[in-house]
């Protein structure tokens, strides 16, 4: 199915060139040229990746609980998302959703990463995986309102005419223990970013790289017990906070470079054209404590030849030295880069050919997600983590051009 398209009524096209920026709506100015990034040497950049790394366990997890295939975890949806808001007037406005009221006011959980199933498969059937058209989000989870990190998700949203309007949850877990006695555990991690190419979803781990998932593994568990129980019980059963699927962590993805200073991999995005992942830091330039005060850095890893997945060893193909911070979100597509800041409340795009520009952009925003097709204008997902405030939407790329 094609992406559904919001009807927008004619007082709405009066704010077509509007964003939302805390609460009030904003004329959108024209773009606005802006220090370009600069190139670095691609050499420096490098990963190391092992998709084989809890293979032993996994087999035992799935020979003992068993697994779903994406289409049954979706007949089994069990959230309904909502109708965007009508406040919500951004330029270029495709459509969108809201999760639902618990999950949008929760203190606990953030949503951070969004990909779809046309990064996972492309346009070829209208862009379905596994019979549905899927946007896909991570969120990361406090211990309590105001506690630490303790462990992070996805969710599964339809986002196609033949289903309802349906998500679910899954748990990303680590596996623990051995083949004789697997088990598993949280994975407390900020899931800033996350991107799916083939059966293979990739997650951002801030000062590591990224862990891998595969879409074709996911656990099904017992929901009984309590919300703080985790891993096996007795016997077969196994808990995962009350959650009915748990997404085992396959793999793992190792940044290094011989920079000096270590990626901090805030956000990545898919890009389907150069077949790579593209990643960026959120940094400040000044007075920050719990990030760096630098400059950010942007690269571009290309997966290997024909494949999914990244060669053992992997060299970055471009990165790039860049002048704005704050940034949450990032994609690339055919040589064009967007950037969000969340901190400006800016949406900057740049290409070698024509430079950089700057365009007002929305409060509380997260990573962006390039969703090509073939008969319709191609899009820009992307989401907003503020509680009370979490609206989901695509945006027509063309309008944040140069």
């Amino acid at each position: 199915m094609s992406v559904r398209r919001r009807v927008l009524v004619a007082s709405r096209a009066v704010v077509a060139a509007a964003v939302l920026v805390g609460g009030a709506v904003v004329a959108s100015p024209p773009a606005l040229a802006a220090t370009a990034p600069t190139n670095l040497p691609t050499s420096q950049y490098t990963l190391s990746a092992d998709y084989h790394q809890f293979d032993a366990v996994n087999t035992a997890l799935v020979s003992t609980l068993g697994t779903a295939a994406v289409h049954t975890v979706m007949d089994n949806a069990n959230h309904d998302r909502t109708a965007l808001p009508s406040s919500v007037s951004v330029a270029g406005l495709s459509d969108g959703f809201r999760f639902d009221s618990a999950d949008n006011s929760d203190c606990a959980n953030y949503p951070q990463g969004i990909t779809t199933s046309r990064d996972a498969v492309g346009t070829a059937n209208s862009g379905n995986y596994d019979g549905h058209q899927l946007v896909l989000v991570s969120w990361y989870t406090k211990d309590g309102c105001d506690g630490d990190q303790g462990r992070s998700r996805i969710t599964l949203v339809d986002w196609d005419a033949t289903y309802p309007n349906k998500y679910r949850k899954i748990l990303l877990v680590e596996p623990t223990g051995t083949a004789a006695a697997p088990d598993f555990k949280d994975i407390p991690i900020h899931a800033g970013g996350v991107s799916w190419y083939g059966d293979y979803l990739y997650v951002a781990d801030t000062g590591h790289g990224m862990r891998v998932f595969d879409l074709r593994k996911i656990l099904k568990t017992n929901t009984g017990g309590t919300a703080g129980q985790i891993g096996h019980q007795t016997g077969s059963v196994y808990y995962a906070h009350n959650y009915a699927y748990v997404l085992p962590q396959v793999g793992t993805i190792t940044s290094k470079t011989t920079s000096g200073t270590n990626l901090a991999w805030s956000s990545i995005s898919l890009d389907r054209v150069s077949k790579s992942i593209v990643m960026a830091e959120y940094t400040c330039q000044s007075g920050c404590t719990a990030y760096p005060n630098r400059a950010p850095r942007a690269i571009r890893f290309p997966f290997a030849a024909g494949a999914t997945t990244f060669a053992a060893t992997t060299t970055a193909s471009e990165a790039l030295q860049l002048p704005w911070y704050n940034l949450n979100g990032v994609a690339s597509h055919n040589s064009r880069w967007w950037f969000n800041s969340s901190g400006q409340k800016k949406l900057y795009y740049w290409t070698p050919a024509t430079g950089p520009a700057t365009h007002t952009w929305i409060s509380s925003g997260e990573s962006l997600s390039y969703w090509e097709d073939a008969t319709n204008a191609d899009l820009l997902w992307t989401l907003q983590e503020g509680a009370g405030n979490r609206n989901v939407f695509a945006v027509t790329q063309a309008t944040y051009g140069a």
